[in-house]
């Protein structure tokens, strides 16, 4: 059983113990519930952002702590205010050290797009996700069937939610194209045993849709990196360990885009 086997045996006692704690009549009657979500495409395609997809994580399985010093409402901000695209904002507790407040807190703080960064296995993950403030859902190829790709990106569409599908190859982009999707992303790291590459993206641009936002994620720690990618056809990339490895996440962006 690799590390994403036990996330999401895991992840399916947390959301059975969700439903039974909090109703979709509750979810529905939230604060964010009915709010108008944010446009993707509009931010991330925005002359005057920087295509990054600003990342709040406290650690990972892989690398442990990596920063839980750091506010997300400071950090977010100052995320937003140095010119990111979106915020992605880890929700998972056990593994990433995450919290739904998290999410909230970075909404009520901030006015572009936020991507609930989990491992959405159930359809009552993406009425939360609505529920919590979120813009985005993340829906990761490895852990659903295309069917479940199907019906989550249909629910989240009719709740105005972006979906942004994660792939690791080109099997699973190839069974997991559905029309419902707004952007797909290539994760550069194995989420297998955690390994990281950008060539990854390399690889499998020229496989997406050009329907479709092309997002690469992981390993990304400098900007050339960046400029390369984007002459390849990459509109987003999503930096999370870069940034919140530092003891001020905010102004290593703001240095970061500095090299753009």
């Amino acid at each position: 059983m690799n590390i994403l086997d036990k996330i999401v045996a895991h992840k399916k006692r947390e959301v059975d113990r969700d439903k039974r704690e909090t109703t979709y009549i509750e979810l529905e009657e939230s604060e964010y519930f009915h709010r108008e979500t944010y446009s993707f495409r509009d931010f991330l395609l925005a002359p005057e952002r920087t295509g990054i997809i600003a990342e709040f994580k406290r650690k990972s399985p892989s690398k442990g702590i990596i920063n839980d010093e750091a506010l997300v409402k400071e950090v977010t901000k100052q995320y937003a205010d140095a010119g990111a695209s979106a915020l992605s904002v880890l929700t998972d507790r056990n593994f990433f050290g995450g919290r739904k407040m998290d999410l909230k807190r970075a909404r009520r703080a901030n006015t572009i797009p936020v991507l609930r960064k989990d491992f959405m296995i159930d359809e009552y993950q993406v009425v939360e996700a609505k529920a919590l403030g979120a813009d985005i859902i993340l829906l990761i190829a490895a852990i659903l069937t295309p069917a479940e790709i199907k019906n989550l990106a249909a629910l989240a569409k009719s709740l105005e939610l972006n979906v942004l599908l994660e792939v690791h190859n080109l099997e699973e982009l190839e069974r997991s194209i559905d029309t419902n999707l707004d952007a797909i992303g290539v994760n550069n790291r194995n989420l297998a045993d955690f390994t990281v590459s950008v060539q990854n993206s390399y690889d499998l641009v020229d496989h997406i849709p050009n329907e479709f936002l092309k997002i690469s994620e992981s390993a990304i720690s400098d900007t050339q990196t960046i400029k390369d990618l984007k002459k390849v056809g990459f509109q987003g990339f999503l930096i999370g360990e870069n940034f919140m490895k530092q003891a001020d996440p905010g102004k290593a962006m703001e240095e970061f885009v500095k090299g753009l």
